[in-house]
């Protein structure tokens, strides 16, 4: 798996990795991570194309999700806190 491109940013940090034939889109913000994968033959203009589909509404859905995720994960840690 190689990186082909970083986008920093101040909500999340994006890599998108290319590894068999497919790119890797990888969103992280502190210990959570949301991957999505899709095959390069699916993507119309190569890297370009994955740039298109990274548009702010969905990143915006994707930070959604990142505080959907922090609120379940610290409603079970509490539950088994000892």
């Amino acid at each position: 798996m190689r990186v082909v491109a970083e986008l920093p940013r101040p909500d999340c940090k994006i890599t998108i990795f290319s590894m068999n034939m497919k790119f890797v889109i990888k969103f992280e913000q502190g210990v959570l991570e949301q991957t999505f994968k899709l095959s390069e033959m699916d993507v119309t203009g190569g890297l370009d194309g994955v740039f298109q589909l990274l548009d702010e509404e969905f990143i915006a859905t994707v930070v959604g999700r990142f505080k959907s995720m922090n609120n379940d994960f610290h409603l079970a840690y509490q539950r088994h806190e000892v």
